[in-house]
């Protein structure tokens, strides 16, 4: 038996509760990799799963956890052997498949990926699903020319997951970051992870009916949307792009089509970390270990436990985590 979170339904009212409880392996769904999970974090999509009525949860009872970090303890599956280190990111897990939230979990060969050298599982977990996103969120930038000297790159919602990453990685690698952020409270923190300029949320969410504005901006990591990318759009320089990674702010884009993409020629990039290539994610997790400074990585990290994860699901909803939640789930 081993410790879980456990998020169950009331099949009458209709309510769900979690609860850390104590399940077999047996429980676990079937697939080919039964791992001894060390860490996992706490996403968005994680708060959903926990908080009230369950959210992305398909059936229940149900193991939240969108990623987890460990050990192979057994699997049937050549590639990987008792003893290696594994990251396993996105796939469904935490949501149609049970989680990271529990000290073992039996997942598909194919959703995991090696621990590249000079990640350890704790910080692997402190990067994350987000970290994982902001990392592929700068490689598409990087694909479509930015380099360093182009001029500042945004960041919006940048103390939070995918933001605080992607301002410590832009800035390691020599881009000058303007992190955007509603909360003056974080502006010492993201100066920590390298953001030269701080911009106020509201400098970005006064919605105007120019076509266009200034040109501003080599480049963006947005993990916002709605009015807010509508108004960076028209601020983009000639030919640059902005990655997309989130939809917190709404799905809806205030603007006209012919004014960033036509005039300007800028590009906007989906990225979802969900279901990516194991090339891809390799790659991504190989520059994570390269391209992020590990002493950043841990200025991001608040600790906590299974019986923390109810509260910190509601918390990640109200937009109230800065940085990444690394869950010990053995402690």
């Amino acid at each position: 038996m081993f410790n879980a979170l456990v998020v169950e339904k009331d099949e009458d009212s209709g309510k769900t509760s979690a609860a850390v409880k104590q399940i077999a392996v047996d429980d676990l769904p079937e697939a080919e990799v039964l791992v001894a999970v060390e860490y996992s974090t706490v996403n968005y999509k994680d708060g959903l799963c926990v908080g009230p009525g369950g959210g992305l949860v398909r059936r229940y009872p149900h193991v939240p956890g969108i990623d987890f970090a460990g050990t192979v303890e057994a699997s049937t599956d050549d590639r990987y052997k008792p003893g290696d280190k594994v990251i396993l990111t996105g796939w469904r897990v935490g949501e149609a498949h049970w989680g990271g939230y529990a000290q073992k979990a039996r997942v598909r060969a194919d959703w995991l990926v090696p621990l590249p050298e000079g990640l350890d599982t704790r910080a692997a977990m402190a990067v994350g699903t987000a970290g994982l996103t902001a990392m592929l969120s700068v490689m598409a930038l990087e694909d479509h020319g930015l380099e360093p000297g182009h001029g500042p790159v945004l960041v919006t919602g940048a103390a939070g997951g995918v933001g605080s990453v992607a301002t410590a990685i832009l800035a390691h690698l020599g881009h000058e970051v303007a992190a955007v952020t509603g909360r003056p409270e974080t502006e010492d923190y993201l100066k920590d992870l390298g953001a030269s300029r701080i911009v106020p949320r509201e400098e970005l969410t006064e919605v105007t009916k120019k076509p266009l504005e200034g040109e501003q901006w080599a480049g963006c990591v947005d993990a916002v949307a709605g009015v807010m990318l509508g108004r960076i759009l028209k601020q983009m320089k000639y030919g640059t792009s902005v990655a997309a990674v989130g939809l917190a702010g709404g799905a809806a884009i205030e603007g006209a089509l012919i004014t960033p993409f036509i005039l300007r020629g800028v590009n906007l990039l989906g990225i979802d970390s969900v279901m990516q290539p194991y090339e891809n994610r390799l790659r991504a997790w190989e520059r994570i270990a390269r391209d992020l400074p590990m002493e950043k990585l841990e200025a991001m990290i608040r600790p906590a436990t299974l019986s923390d994860l109810p509260e910190l699901g509601r918390d990640i909803l109200k937009g109230q985590v800065k940085g990444r939640v690394v869950v010990d789930v053995n402690a």
